[in-house]
């Protein structure tokens, strides 16, 4: 499975900027058995847990968040850059290579005690990720795994999530 989807995945060398190979699932979307074979998989990984709501990062963790929601038959949370939900928020700051970044979720998204799948398209530096966490928490949700499509190993982005189940369905071990 790890090898077909790969094969799906477009390997765009030089971007966002020189030394970085960007993994693309654009391709992986526009096939329809891949994006199937990839939606069963991230069902698959997540049958053995109790799921109240899926959490997606934005913007590609909305992708297969909501395709994981719909097929589990729970309700979706949408973690977004700042300003970009109308309701009151929670909000938390996350480290980037360059700087500093924002995630926040509606305030009301969770409820104290409901156990959370969080995805996301890709796990690189676990920034993200970890910012996520920290908004279910804060909210009183329980995050019982995080999926992700693609993990860019060499960057140990699971170090800033060792405290959760992590599932990966493409592992990338170098650039």
């Amino acid at each position: 499975m790890e090898s077909y989807l790969k094969s799906t995945i477009r390997n765009i060398k030089n971007f966002p900027k020189e030394g970085i190979v960007f993994r693309d699932i654009t391709t992986l979307l526009n096939n329809p058995e891949a994006l199937k074979k990839t939606s069963d998989a991230l069902i698959a990984l997540s049958e053995s847990h109790r799921i109240d709501k899926v959490a997606g990062i934005e913007s590609r963790g909305f992708i297969f968040g909501s395709i994981l929601a719909q097929k589990l038959n729970v309700g979706l949370i949408l973690i977004r850059k700042p300003g970009k939900l109308p309701g009151e928020t929670l909000s938390q700051d996350y480290e980037l290579e360059y700087g500093i970044d924002t995630l926040e979720m509606h305030k009301d998204a969770i409820k104290p005690g409901e156990c959370i799948l969080l995805h996301d398209d890709l796990l690189a530096t676990g920034g993200s990720a970890r910012a996520a966490c920290n908004l279910i928490e804060q909210a009183g949700g329980i995050i019982v795994q995080i999926s992700f499509i693609v993990e860019l190993s060499f960057l140990n982005g699971r170090d800033k999530i060792i405290n959760y189940p992590v599932e990966s369905l493409v592992t990338y071990d170098s650039e």
